[in-house]
């Protein structure tokens, strides 16, 4: 008999996708973590002194379109 109840573990669910900003004219890689509803977008071809290289936003995968999935 154990005090201290067992620690539930959460599985971290991720999907990689690639989407076009059409406003930007950029391609992105992009990691969408399930669980917390956030992705994380990479240029797929940085630009020249861009500062903005990494973007983490808030995201619902369900309600946009996206290039590939992989």
């Amino acid at each position: 008999m154990s005090l201290i109840p067992p620690e539930e573990k959460e599985e971290i669910i991720t999907k990689l996708f690639i989407d076009w900003d059409k406003c930007k004219n950029m391609f992105y890689n992009n990691i969408y973590l399930e669980n917390s509803k956030i992705v994380i977008k990479m240029p797929l071809i940085p630009r020249d002194g861009s500062e903005d290289e990494l973007k983490i936003r808030r995201f619902d995968l369900g309600k946009y379109t996206y290039l590939c999935s992989y």
